[in-house]
């Protein structure tokens, strides 16, 4: 995935999740998003660990 920051990749998982809410994609359509948003969900969840350890790390050092 090119370089994004995790407002945008939420963004991104906001408007995946309000196009399958629709229910107007094919099955292609719906495979190829659903690869994208579990992506965006690991890349989520890894900037907020790396951030959850710098914010320690930041406490244990003052």
């Amino acid at each position: 995935m090119a370089e994004r920051s995790y407002s945008e990749a939420l963004a991104r998982l906001e408007e995946i999740l309000s196009e399958l809410e629709e229910g107007k994609k094919g099955v292609d359509e719906l495979s190829s998003m659903v690869k994208e948003a579990s992506g965006l969900v690991k890349f989520c969840k890894d900037k907020l660990k790396t951030t959850e350890d710098e914010i320690q790390k930041a406490f244990e050092e003052s």
